[in-house]
């Protein structure tokens, strides 16, 4: 028999044993309904594939990515006010995220200057360069135009502030006539037998056409739309050709060993979140040069790829790893020290840059990738002071360009040296003086005088 007492009753009567059996029934309903909801915003129901688990709605999973975007920025201080960036863009998921993400920036630093009384802070200027490879990879002149216009028409559809788009030509680089530099490219590339060989140094020869544009158009900021996956690969590739010193200099949010430094403001998402959110906010993307990588370079993308399929975290967990690596001096914005810069960026930047007993000194840097050296490859650049500048440069190299990219043959060396493009080798003439200079300050002591001598 049922009983109505309001208090808890002894008697053993069927009552408590209904409203326990009513109790996990509604607890399921519950919980059924919860899981059919956005775990972050627990209002909207989950759209597929967003996130890695996909259990958020677009909104959350649009913020989130978003607010690592916005962290790395604010966190590393990568763009100031008075800053002018120039966007890398390929066409591709990644870097068109990177563009929509630093325009919404640029629209919000709009809005607060608009909106400010003493207009203190300036809104920071953005470009946007595509680097044109047909050079090297055969692609139709209809399709590059093609491909051209599509990317001016997704920079040009970006609301105000309005962006430049600039094309610049990867042989670039070189200081001759057009026809002479694309040849003189191509064969440069060609010299080169090695299949993983030649994609690092077509790597190379991009950045230095990036960083000659960004420097002669008036650029302080080069960013790149490098993600979690990308780095990632990049973290085994890099140690599989020995580069485990120079690592930690490629895999930070910035980077000033370069002229113009650059800055990783995707670092922290990875490639399958960065596709999505392309595939539901219609971001358009140009996928001009599908190539597919070889050599060592291919084989790690593709085992990363499967590592990642098996376990959504692999690529966050390889890339969380290789960050414990203690970073160099120059992975840090430098200090703005201008009257013109306002004060709360300068303190910004003092806040968040690296403290001297936290990173790696180094003054030394490879002639063709331009990664830290360490003393043991500055000791053997000395003892070559009177060879030619073909022995010279290979000997400021670091093992993994003399071994993958410089040719087997001796006699073969000079002609590739001579291929090079200029500002490539002026910049190793400066690096091996700065060096010596260097050399000559730690042996100081220990060095007779002129009157030393002569005695």
């Amino acid at each position: 028999m049922a009983c109505n007492s309001a208090t808890g009753c002894q008697s053993g009567c069927y009552k408590n044993e209904f409203e326990q059996d009513l109790k996990p029934a509604t607890e399921t309903i519950s919980n059924s309904n919860e899981q059919n909801l956005c775990v972050k915003c627990k209002a909207n129901e989950p759209t597929a594939g967003a996130g890695e688990d996909g259990k958020h709605c677009l909104d959350c999973f649009r913020s989130n990515l978003f607010g690592k975007f916005r962290l790395a920025v604010a966190s590393n201080a990568l763009i100031t006010p008075a800053d002018n960036v120039l966007v890398a863009f390929s066409g591709g998921p990644c870097s068109r995220v990177a563009l929509q993400f630093v325009h919404e920036l640029q629209q919000r630093a709009q809005k607060n200057f608009d909106a400010s009384k003493d207009r203190s802070l300036p809104v920071f200027g953005v470009g946007v360069v595509f680097v044109d490879e047909t050079a090297y990879y055969p692609v139709p002149s209809s399709e590059i135009d093609n491909a051209i216009q599509e990317i001016k028409l997704i920079v040009s559809n970006l609301s105000p502030p309005t962006k430049e788009l600039h094309v610049i030509p990867i042989e670039s680089i070189f200081c001759s006539n057009q026809c002479d530099r694309r040849e003189r490219f191509k064969k440069l590339v060609d010299s080169v037998s090695d299949a993983t060989g030649k994609e690092d140094l077509l790597l190379q020869l991009r950045m230095l056409s990036l960083q000659k544009f960004a420097s002669e158009n008036g650029f302080n900021r080069l960013l790149l739309g490098l993600c979690t996956s990308r780095i990632a690969c990049h973290v085994i590739t890099a140690t599989v050709k020995g580069q485990g010193y120079s690592l930690p200099a490629d895999i930070q949010y910035a980077d000033a060993r370069w002229e113009i430094p650059v800055v990783l403001p995707l670092r922290d998402c990875l490639a399958q979140e960065l596709n999505m959110l392309c595939q539901l906010d219609c971001l358009k993307t140009v996928e001009l040069l599908n190539q597919t990588h070889s050599g060592i370079n291919g084989l790690v993308s593709s085992f990363v790829k499967i590592l990642q399929e098996e376990n959504p975290s692999r690529e966050s967990t390889i890339m969380r790893t290789a960050g414990k690596l203690t970073p160099f001096h120059f992975n840090k914005i430098p200090e703005l020290n201008d009257s013109s810069v306002p004060l709360a960026s300068q303190r910004r930047q003092k806040r968040f840059n690296l403290k001297p007993n936290e990173s790696i000194s180094s003054e030394s840097f490879c002639s063709l990738c331009y990664s830290p050296l360490n003393q043991s490859d500055l000791t053997s650049l000395s003892s070559h002071d009177n060879c030619k500048n073909s022995d010279i440069f290979v000997a400021a190299c670091c093992s993994s360009c003399r071994f993958q990219i410089f040719p087997n043959d001796p006699s073969s060396m000079e002609k590739f040296y001579s291929l090079l493009p200029e500002p490539l080798v002026a910049r190793a003439k400066h690096v091996r003086n700065g060096d010596s200079s260097l050399l000559r300050e730690q042996i100081q002591d220990f060095l007779l005088s002129d009157s030393e001598d002569d005695a």
